[in-house]
């Protein structure tokens, strides 16, 4: 059992519930347990092998090909994280796929749907679904989806019997009634969308490393009873600027260098040496099946 203490979070790839043909396709929540110290000790390092004169480092300043060096060294076995740092990484459509099966197939209650993961049967379906009805169809039911049950919009892109009988080949009966309830129990903002993966990677976060207390990033979508139904009312979490906090811009790096290099894994362009050096760091509660 992990020691409790403090540790810092942030996260890459968040784009709410915009899922498919979103920005990125894939989604990585890091959390560091590092002293602050330690932390601003390992920005300045990172500075110094760097060299940019940049006000404030990015992910993308570590994947610069120049900057290779500095990157395995933060990575590696011998680096500042080793121990003491984990990633969620979750495949968008893989993650979406899951809450097709949970939500229209085995029809999961709320809130009892938010910490699901994809089963063999979501697998399957992930790597099936273009295959049998076709990839743009299966694009297009999975956006459908993700709008019925989006209910901050203003006007509904899609209606319950509208979404029934465009994918009548794609549903079991009595999917539709399953949907529309819990699309209406949603209008409740204070709920926590099923379709964010911030929200279960944040939890799972919080499960593998048992903290007193959450640093995070800045992020409006984590609002009090969101994360009071997600990690229970004895959880503290604080928000700061990830650029006034050292140990957040650490979590920021191994997010998003994870994410960045699992996009290049899932486009089948990885780089062998730097996913090696990745892997360690992914809880097993990762959402992906392309080997790292």
């Amino acid at each position: 059992m992990l020691p409790r203490g403090t540790i810092a979070c942030d996260e890459s790839g968040s784009e709410g519930v915009n899922l498919i043909g979103a920005n990125t396709s894939v989604f990585a929540h890091a959390g560091v347990r590092i002293g602050t110290a330690d932390a601003a000790d390992c920005v300045a390092e990172l500075r110094e092998r760097i060299g940019s004169p940049a006000l404030e480092y990015k992910a993308n300043h570590l994947l610069r090909a120049k900057n290779r060096a500095a990157l395995v060294w933060f990575l590696g076995p011998s680096g500042p994280l080793a121990g003491r740092a984990g990633v969620v990484l979750v495949d968008k459509a893989l993650f979406l796929t899951g809450k097709v099966v949970d939500l229209l197939v085995d029809r999961v209650p709320y809130p009892e749907c938010l910490r699901r993961r994809p089963d063999a049967r979501a697998r399957a379906l992930h790597v099936d679904g273009p295959q049998v009805h076709g990839a743009a169809r299966w694009s297009e039911f999975l956006r459908a989806f993700t709008a019925l049950l989006r209910t901050s919009q203003r006007r509904e892109p899609i209606t319950p019997d509208e979404f029934a009988v465009r994918y009548e080949d794609l549903l079991s009966p009595g999917a539709r009634e399953h949907v529309t309830a819990l699309r209406e129990r949603l209008r409740d903002a204070t709920l926590v969308p099923p379709l964010d993966p911030l929200m279960p990677a944040l939890a799972d976060t919080v499960t593998h490393w048992r903290p007193t207390t959450v640093i995070h990033d800045e992020q409006p979508s984590l609002t009090p009873a969101r994360l009071t139904t997600l990690l229970g009312p004895g959880q503290a979490v604080e928000f700061v600027d990830s650029r006034t906090d050292p140990r957040v811009q650490l979590a920021d790096f191994l997010a998003g260098t994870t994410r960045r290099l699992a996009e290049h894994a899932l486009h089948h362009h990885g780089d062998a040496e730097l996913t090696a050096l990745v892997r360690p760091y992914l809880l097993p509660t990762s959402i992906w099946v392309v080997p790292l």
